[in-house]
């Protein structure tokens, strides 16, 4: 016996799954809108969604923004190596008090006054200072150089990451418009059946109570098809703002995403290409380079440095007077004592190191088990495709044979109200089913880290 219609709707897959890690892939169901919106329907493709996605969706934006921060911290730590010039121009005014330099008294010189000036002193020159060798700076300038490494291939793994939510969306939004086409089909099948069970009261060939219960199913479906067109506009708005469409830019969706199934790589065979393709994985590789980069910068603090300086200008108590002068000079730094700040920086290295060896190592057991995980997904929802579309077959004849039994009289209509809600379900489970394959193989591509780059040949099951 099928279940009633309101279990369908409460325990049947109508809600979509939330999108895959909400809370770390938040930003990717974000976007920055594209200017303003105009009148006419834009027909919007998959490939449209996602093209639009790669450019406006906010968790690109961001990533691209962490690249150029990356870059602004490697020159940061590049200027304690490369050489500073400056020019000062001054003029001044002074009068001196020799005896607070302790010039109290000058043998031969009596009558000298303890006040000198005032008098002009005119200053113009170019000064240069560079650090000609030091190791913790040259390994802090790699480690940032690393680190902006890591934070391209983050933007690479986050290109990958916007395919598979705007295909997400894109596909959720074709589901939710499947489900309003098979909720009015539903209900048109509902009316017709609503009338010909009045016809048959009239004919003195049913009871009311028929009449009342296709009245029951057919209200059912009218409201089936209400919820379903509200979770459409939902799902539509959830589109729109993460590929950044204008706002209020109304658009139809212009493709349906037939099945076609997808090939499903032996396991050590995938891990090969995931291992050599996901950028994430490459990223935290990178991330461990900086890591230990800034470990023996941190350390070489301890080492001596070189620093080289000089000026060249003219001095004069007037600028007709000045005279050229300059100074050159060369020191070796050692630090004896810091109080302790060279071993704190030490410790701190150390536990960063710690954390990137060890989120290394969780990384590579997070892409086997995606992969393994998108395997399981892809084959299940291969075989549930199959089996939800032999359902639906038999669902459609088993109405078909309920209303044939009910208008020639030898049955109540109670069969085809059960009827119809096992074709409500079968149809659901179909309709999920579809969805849940198309994500599977998004998802597959990204847990390989082929999805930009391969993802209009997965989505034709190539």
């Amino acid at each position: 016996m099928s279940p009633p219609l309101f279990l369908l709707l409460f325990l049947s897959p109508l809600q979509p799954p939330p999108p895959p890690n909400p809370g770390d892939d938040r930003p990717l169901y974000g976007g920055v809108p594209a200017g303003p919106a105009t009148a006419e329907v834009l027909d919007l493709t998959l490939l449209d969604a996602i093209e639009r996605g790669l450019q406006r969706n906010l968790g690109l934006l961001l990533g691209e923004q962490r690249v150029r921060a990356a870059q602004g911290a490697r020159w940061e730590a590049l200027s304690e190596l490369l050489p500073q010039l400056s020019f000062r121009l001054s003029e001044t005014r002074q009068k001196v008090n020799l005896e607070a330099f302790g010039f109290t008294g000058i043998v031969g010189f009596p009558d000298i006054p303890p006040l000198v000036g005032p008098f002009n002193v005119f200053d113009v020159r170019a000064q240069v200072t560079d650090t000609v060798f030091a190791f913790g700076s040259y390994e802090k300038v790699r480690a940032e150089k690393r680190r902006i490494e890591a934070a391209r291939l983050d933007l690479q793994d986050v290109r990958d990451r916007v395919v598979l939510a705007s295909a997400n969306l894109y596909m959720r939004a074709v589901a939710e418009e499947s489900r309003i086409d098979a909720a009015r089909a539903q209900l048109e099948t509902a009316r017709v059946l609503h009338e010909l069970a009045q016809d048959r009261k009239k004919a003195g060939l049913a009871p009311a109570l028929d009449v009342l219960r296709a009245e029951v199913e057919r209200a059912a479906r009218e409201q089936e098809t209400i919820v379903a067109e509200v979770r459409l506009a939902k799902a539509k708005l959830a589109l729109a703002r993460a590929i950044g469409l204008p706002l209020g830019q109304p658009f139809r969706l212009a493709e349906h995403v037939p099945y076609s199934p997808a090939p499903i790589l032996p396991l050590e065979e995938a891990l090969k290409t995931a291992y050599a393709g996901r950028s994430d994985w490459k990223a935290g590789q990178a991330r461990l380079r900086a890591a230990e980069a800034a470990r023996r910068s941190a350390a070489g603090e301890r080492l001596p440095a070189l620093d080289v300086w000089g000026d060249y200008g003219a001095l004069g108590a007037s600028i007709g007077g000045a005279r050229a002068t300059y100074t050159l000079g060369a020191a070796i730094r050692v630090s004896l004592f810091d109080g302790g700040k060279t071993i704190g920086k030490v410790l701190q290295a150390d536990a960063a190191l710690e954390g990137e060896r060890a989120a290394l190592e969780d990384l590579r057991a997070r892409v086997r088990y995606e992969v393994e995980g998108a395997a399981l997904d892809l084959k299940a929802a291969q075989d549930r495709v199959g089996v939800a579309e032999r359902g639906m077959a038999l669902a459609k004849e088993e109405l078909t044979q309920a209303r044939d039994r009910f208008q020639a009289g030898v049955a109540s209509n109670i069969d085809v109200v059960q009827a119809q809600e096992s074709v409500a379900g079968a149809t659901e489970s179909y309709i999920a089913s579809l969805y849940d394959h198309n994500v599977a193989k998004a998802a597959m591509a990204r847990a390989l880290g082929l999805a930009e780059a391969t993802y209009k040949q997965l989505l034709r099951g190539e």
